[in-house]
């Protein structure tokens, strides 16, 4: 009988939406090429259809069971503070990591693992994505691997145009997503072995992960119909808001 109970918790963990696990968003970049309005709001503060981008992230990790969040903060970080406050409002509990001067992503992880001790796995995202994707395939796949991570199409930053055998064109496609490419979506799972593997003032895209994926210790999980889309520049702020508009923003 007792065997059973565990098969069927560990079953119902598998499938369910609750984790047992923290998320750590990192938060702390300058947001460059959003100047001007990151003169004086924070990128993740910047908002989509009315509601700011980590107000949205918390909103998604929530509705996945995700109730312990820890901030990576630097630029602008009182505002940060200011506006989140402890997370109650939002239905979590909010955490602060605070940069005293730029760390890189491996580095802000790092700077975390005080906040982290005990944690044998833990979510990690950029702060300036937005997405609906599961993350509950990340936590099932991480085991036996230092981390997964989501992969997603790559959305092509030019049109693209379709000929047929006698190279007349045929049609024109606006921004396609090429299904055969696939890129980083800048969502995490990782296990507490991570840590060994970062170093200050690192960034974990060119250091730690190349590191891993050379010892095997890299698993990626593919998402192929997820809405997915990293604000990075200011047009695409316009293009979500648009991706949105026809959606419940």
């Amino acid at each position: 009988m007792g065997k059973l109970f565990i098969y069927l918790w560990r079953a119902y963990l598998k499938v369910s939406r609750v984790f047992y696990v923290k998320a750590v968003i990192l938060a702390g970049g300058f947001g460059k090429r959003l100047k001007p309005i990151t003169d004086t709001i924070p990128k993740p503060l910047i908002e989509i259809c009315g509601k700011p981008i980590l107000v949205r992230q918390i909103e998604w990790l929530r509705s996945h069971g995700v109730e312990d969040v820890i901030l990576c903060i630097g630029f602008l970080k009182e505002k940060i503070i200011e506006y989140l406050g402890n997370g109650r409002k939002f239905g979590v509990r909010v955490g602060y990591v605070v940069e005293d001067e730029p760390l890189g992503t491996g580095g802000a992880i790092l700077n975390a693992e005080h906040l982290l001790r005990g944690d044998k796995h833990f979510l990690v995202l950029n702060g300036d994505i937005l997405t609906d994707l599961d993350p509950r395939p990340l936590m099932n796949d991480v085991e036996g691997y230092v981390g997964t991570l989501a992969l997603v199409p790559l959305r092509s930053p030019y049109g693209i145009i379709n000929i047929d055998e006698r190279e007349v064109v045929t049609s024109f496609v606006e921004k396609p997503i090429l299904h055969t490419y696939w890129i980083n979506a800048g969502i995490y799972c990782l296990s507490a072995e991570v840590f060994p593997y970062l170093k200050e003032k690192s960034n974990i895209e060119t250091t730690t992960f190349p590191e891993l994926a050379a010892k095997g210790l890299l698993k990626a999980v593919r998402y192929k119909d997820c809405f997915w889309r990293s604000i990075d520049v200011h047009k695409d702020i316009e293009e979500v808001e648009r991706e949105l508009s026809g959606k419940q923003c």
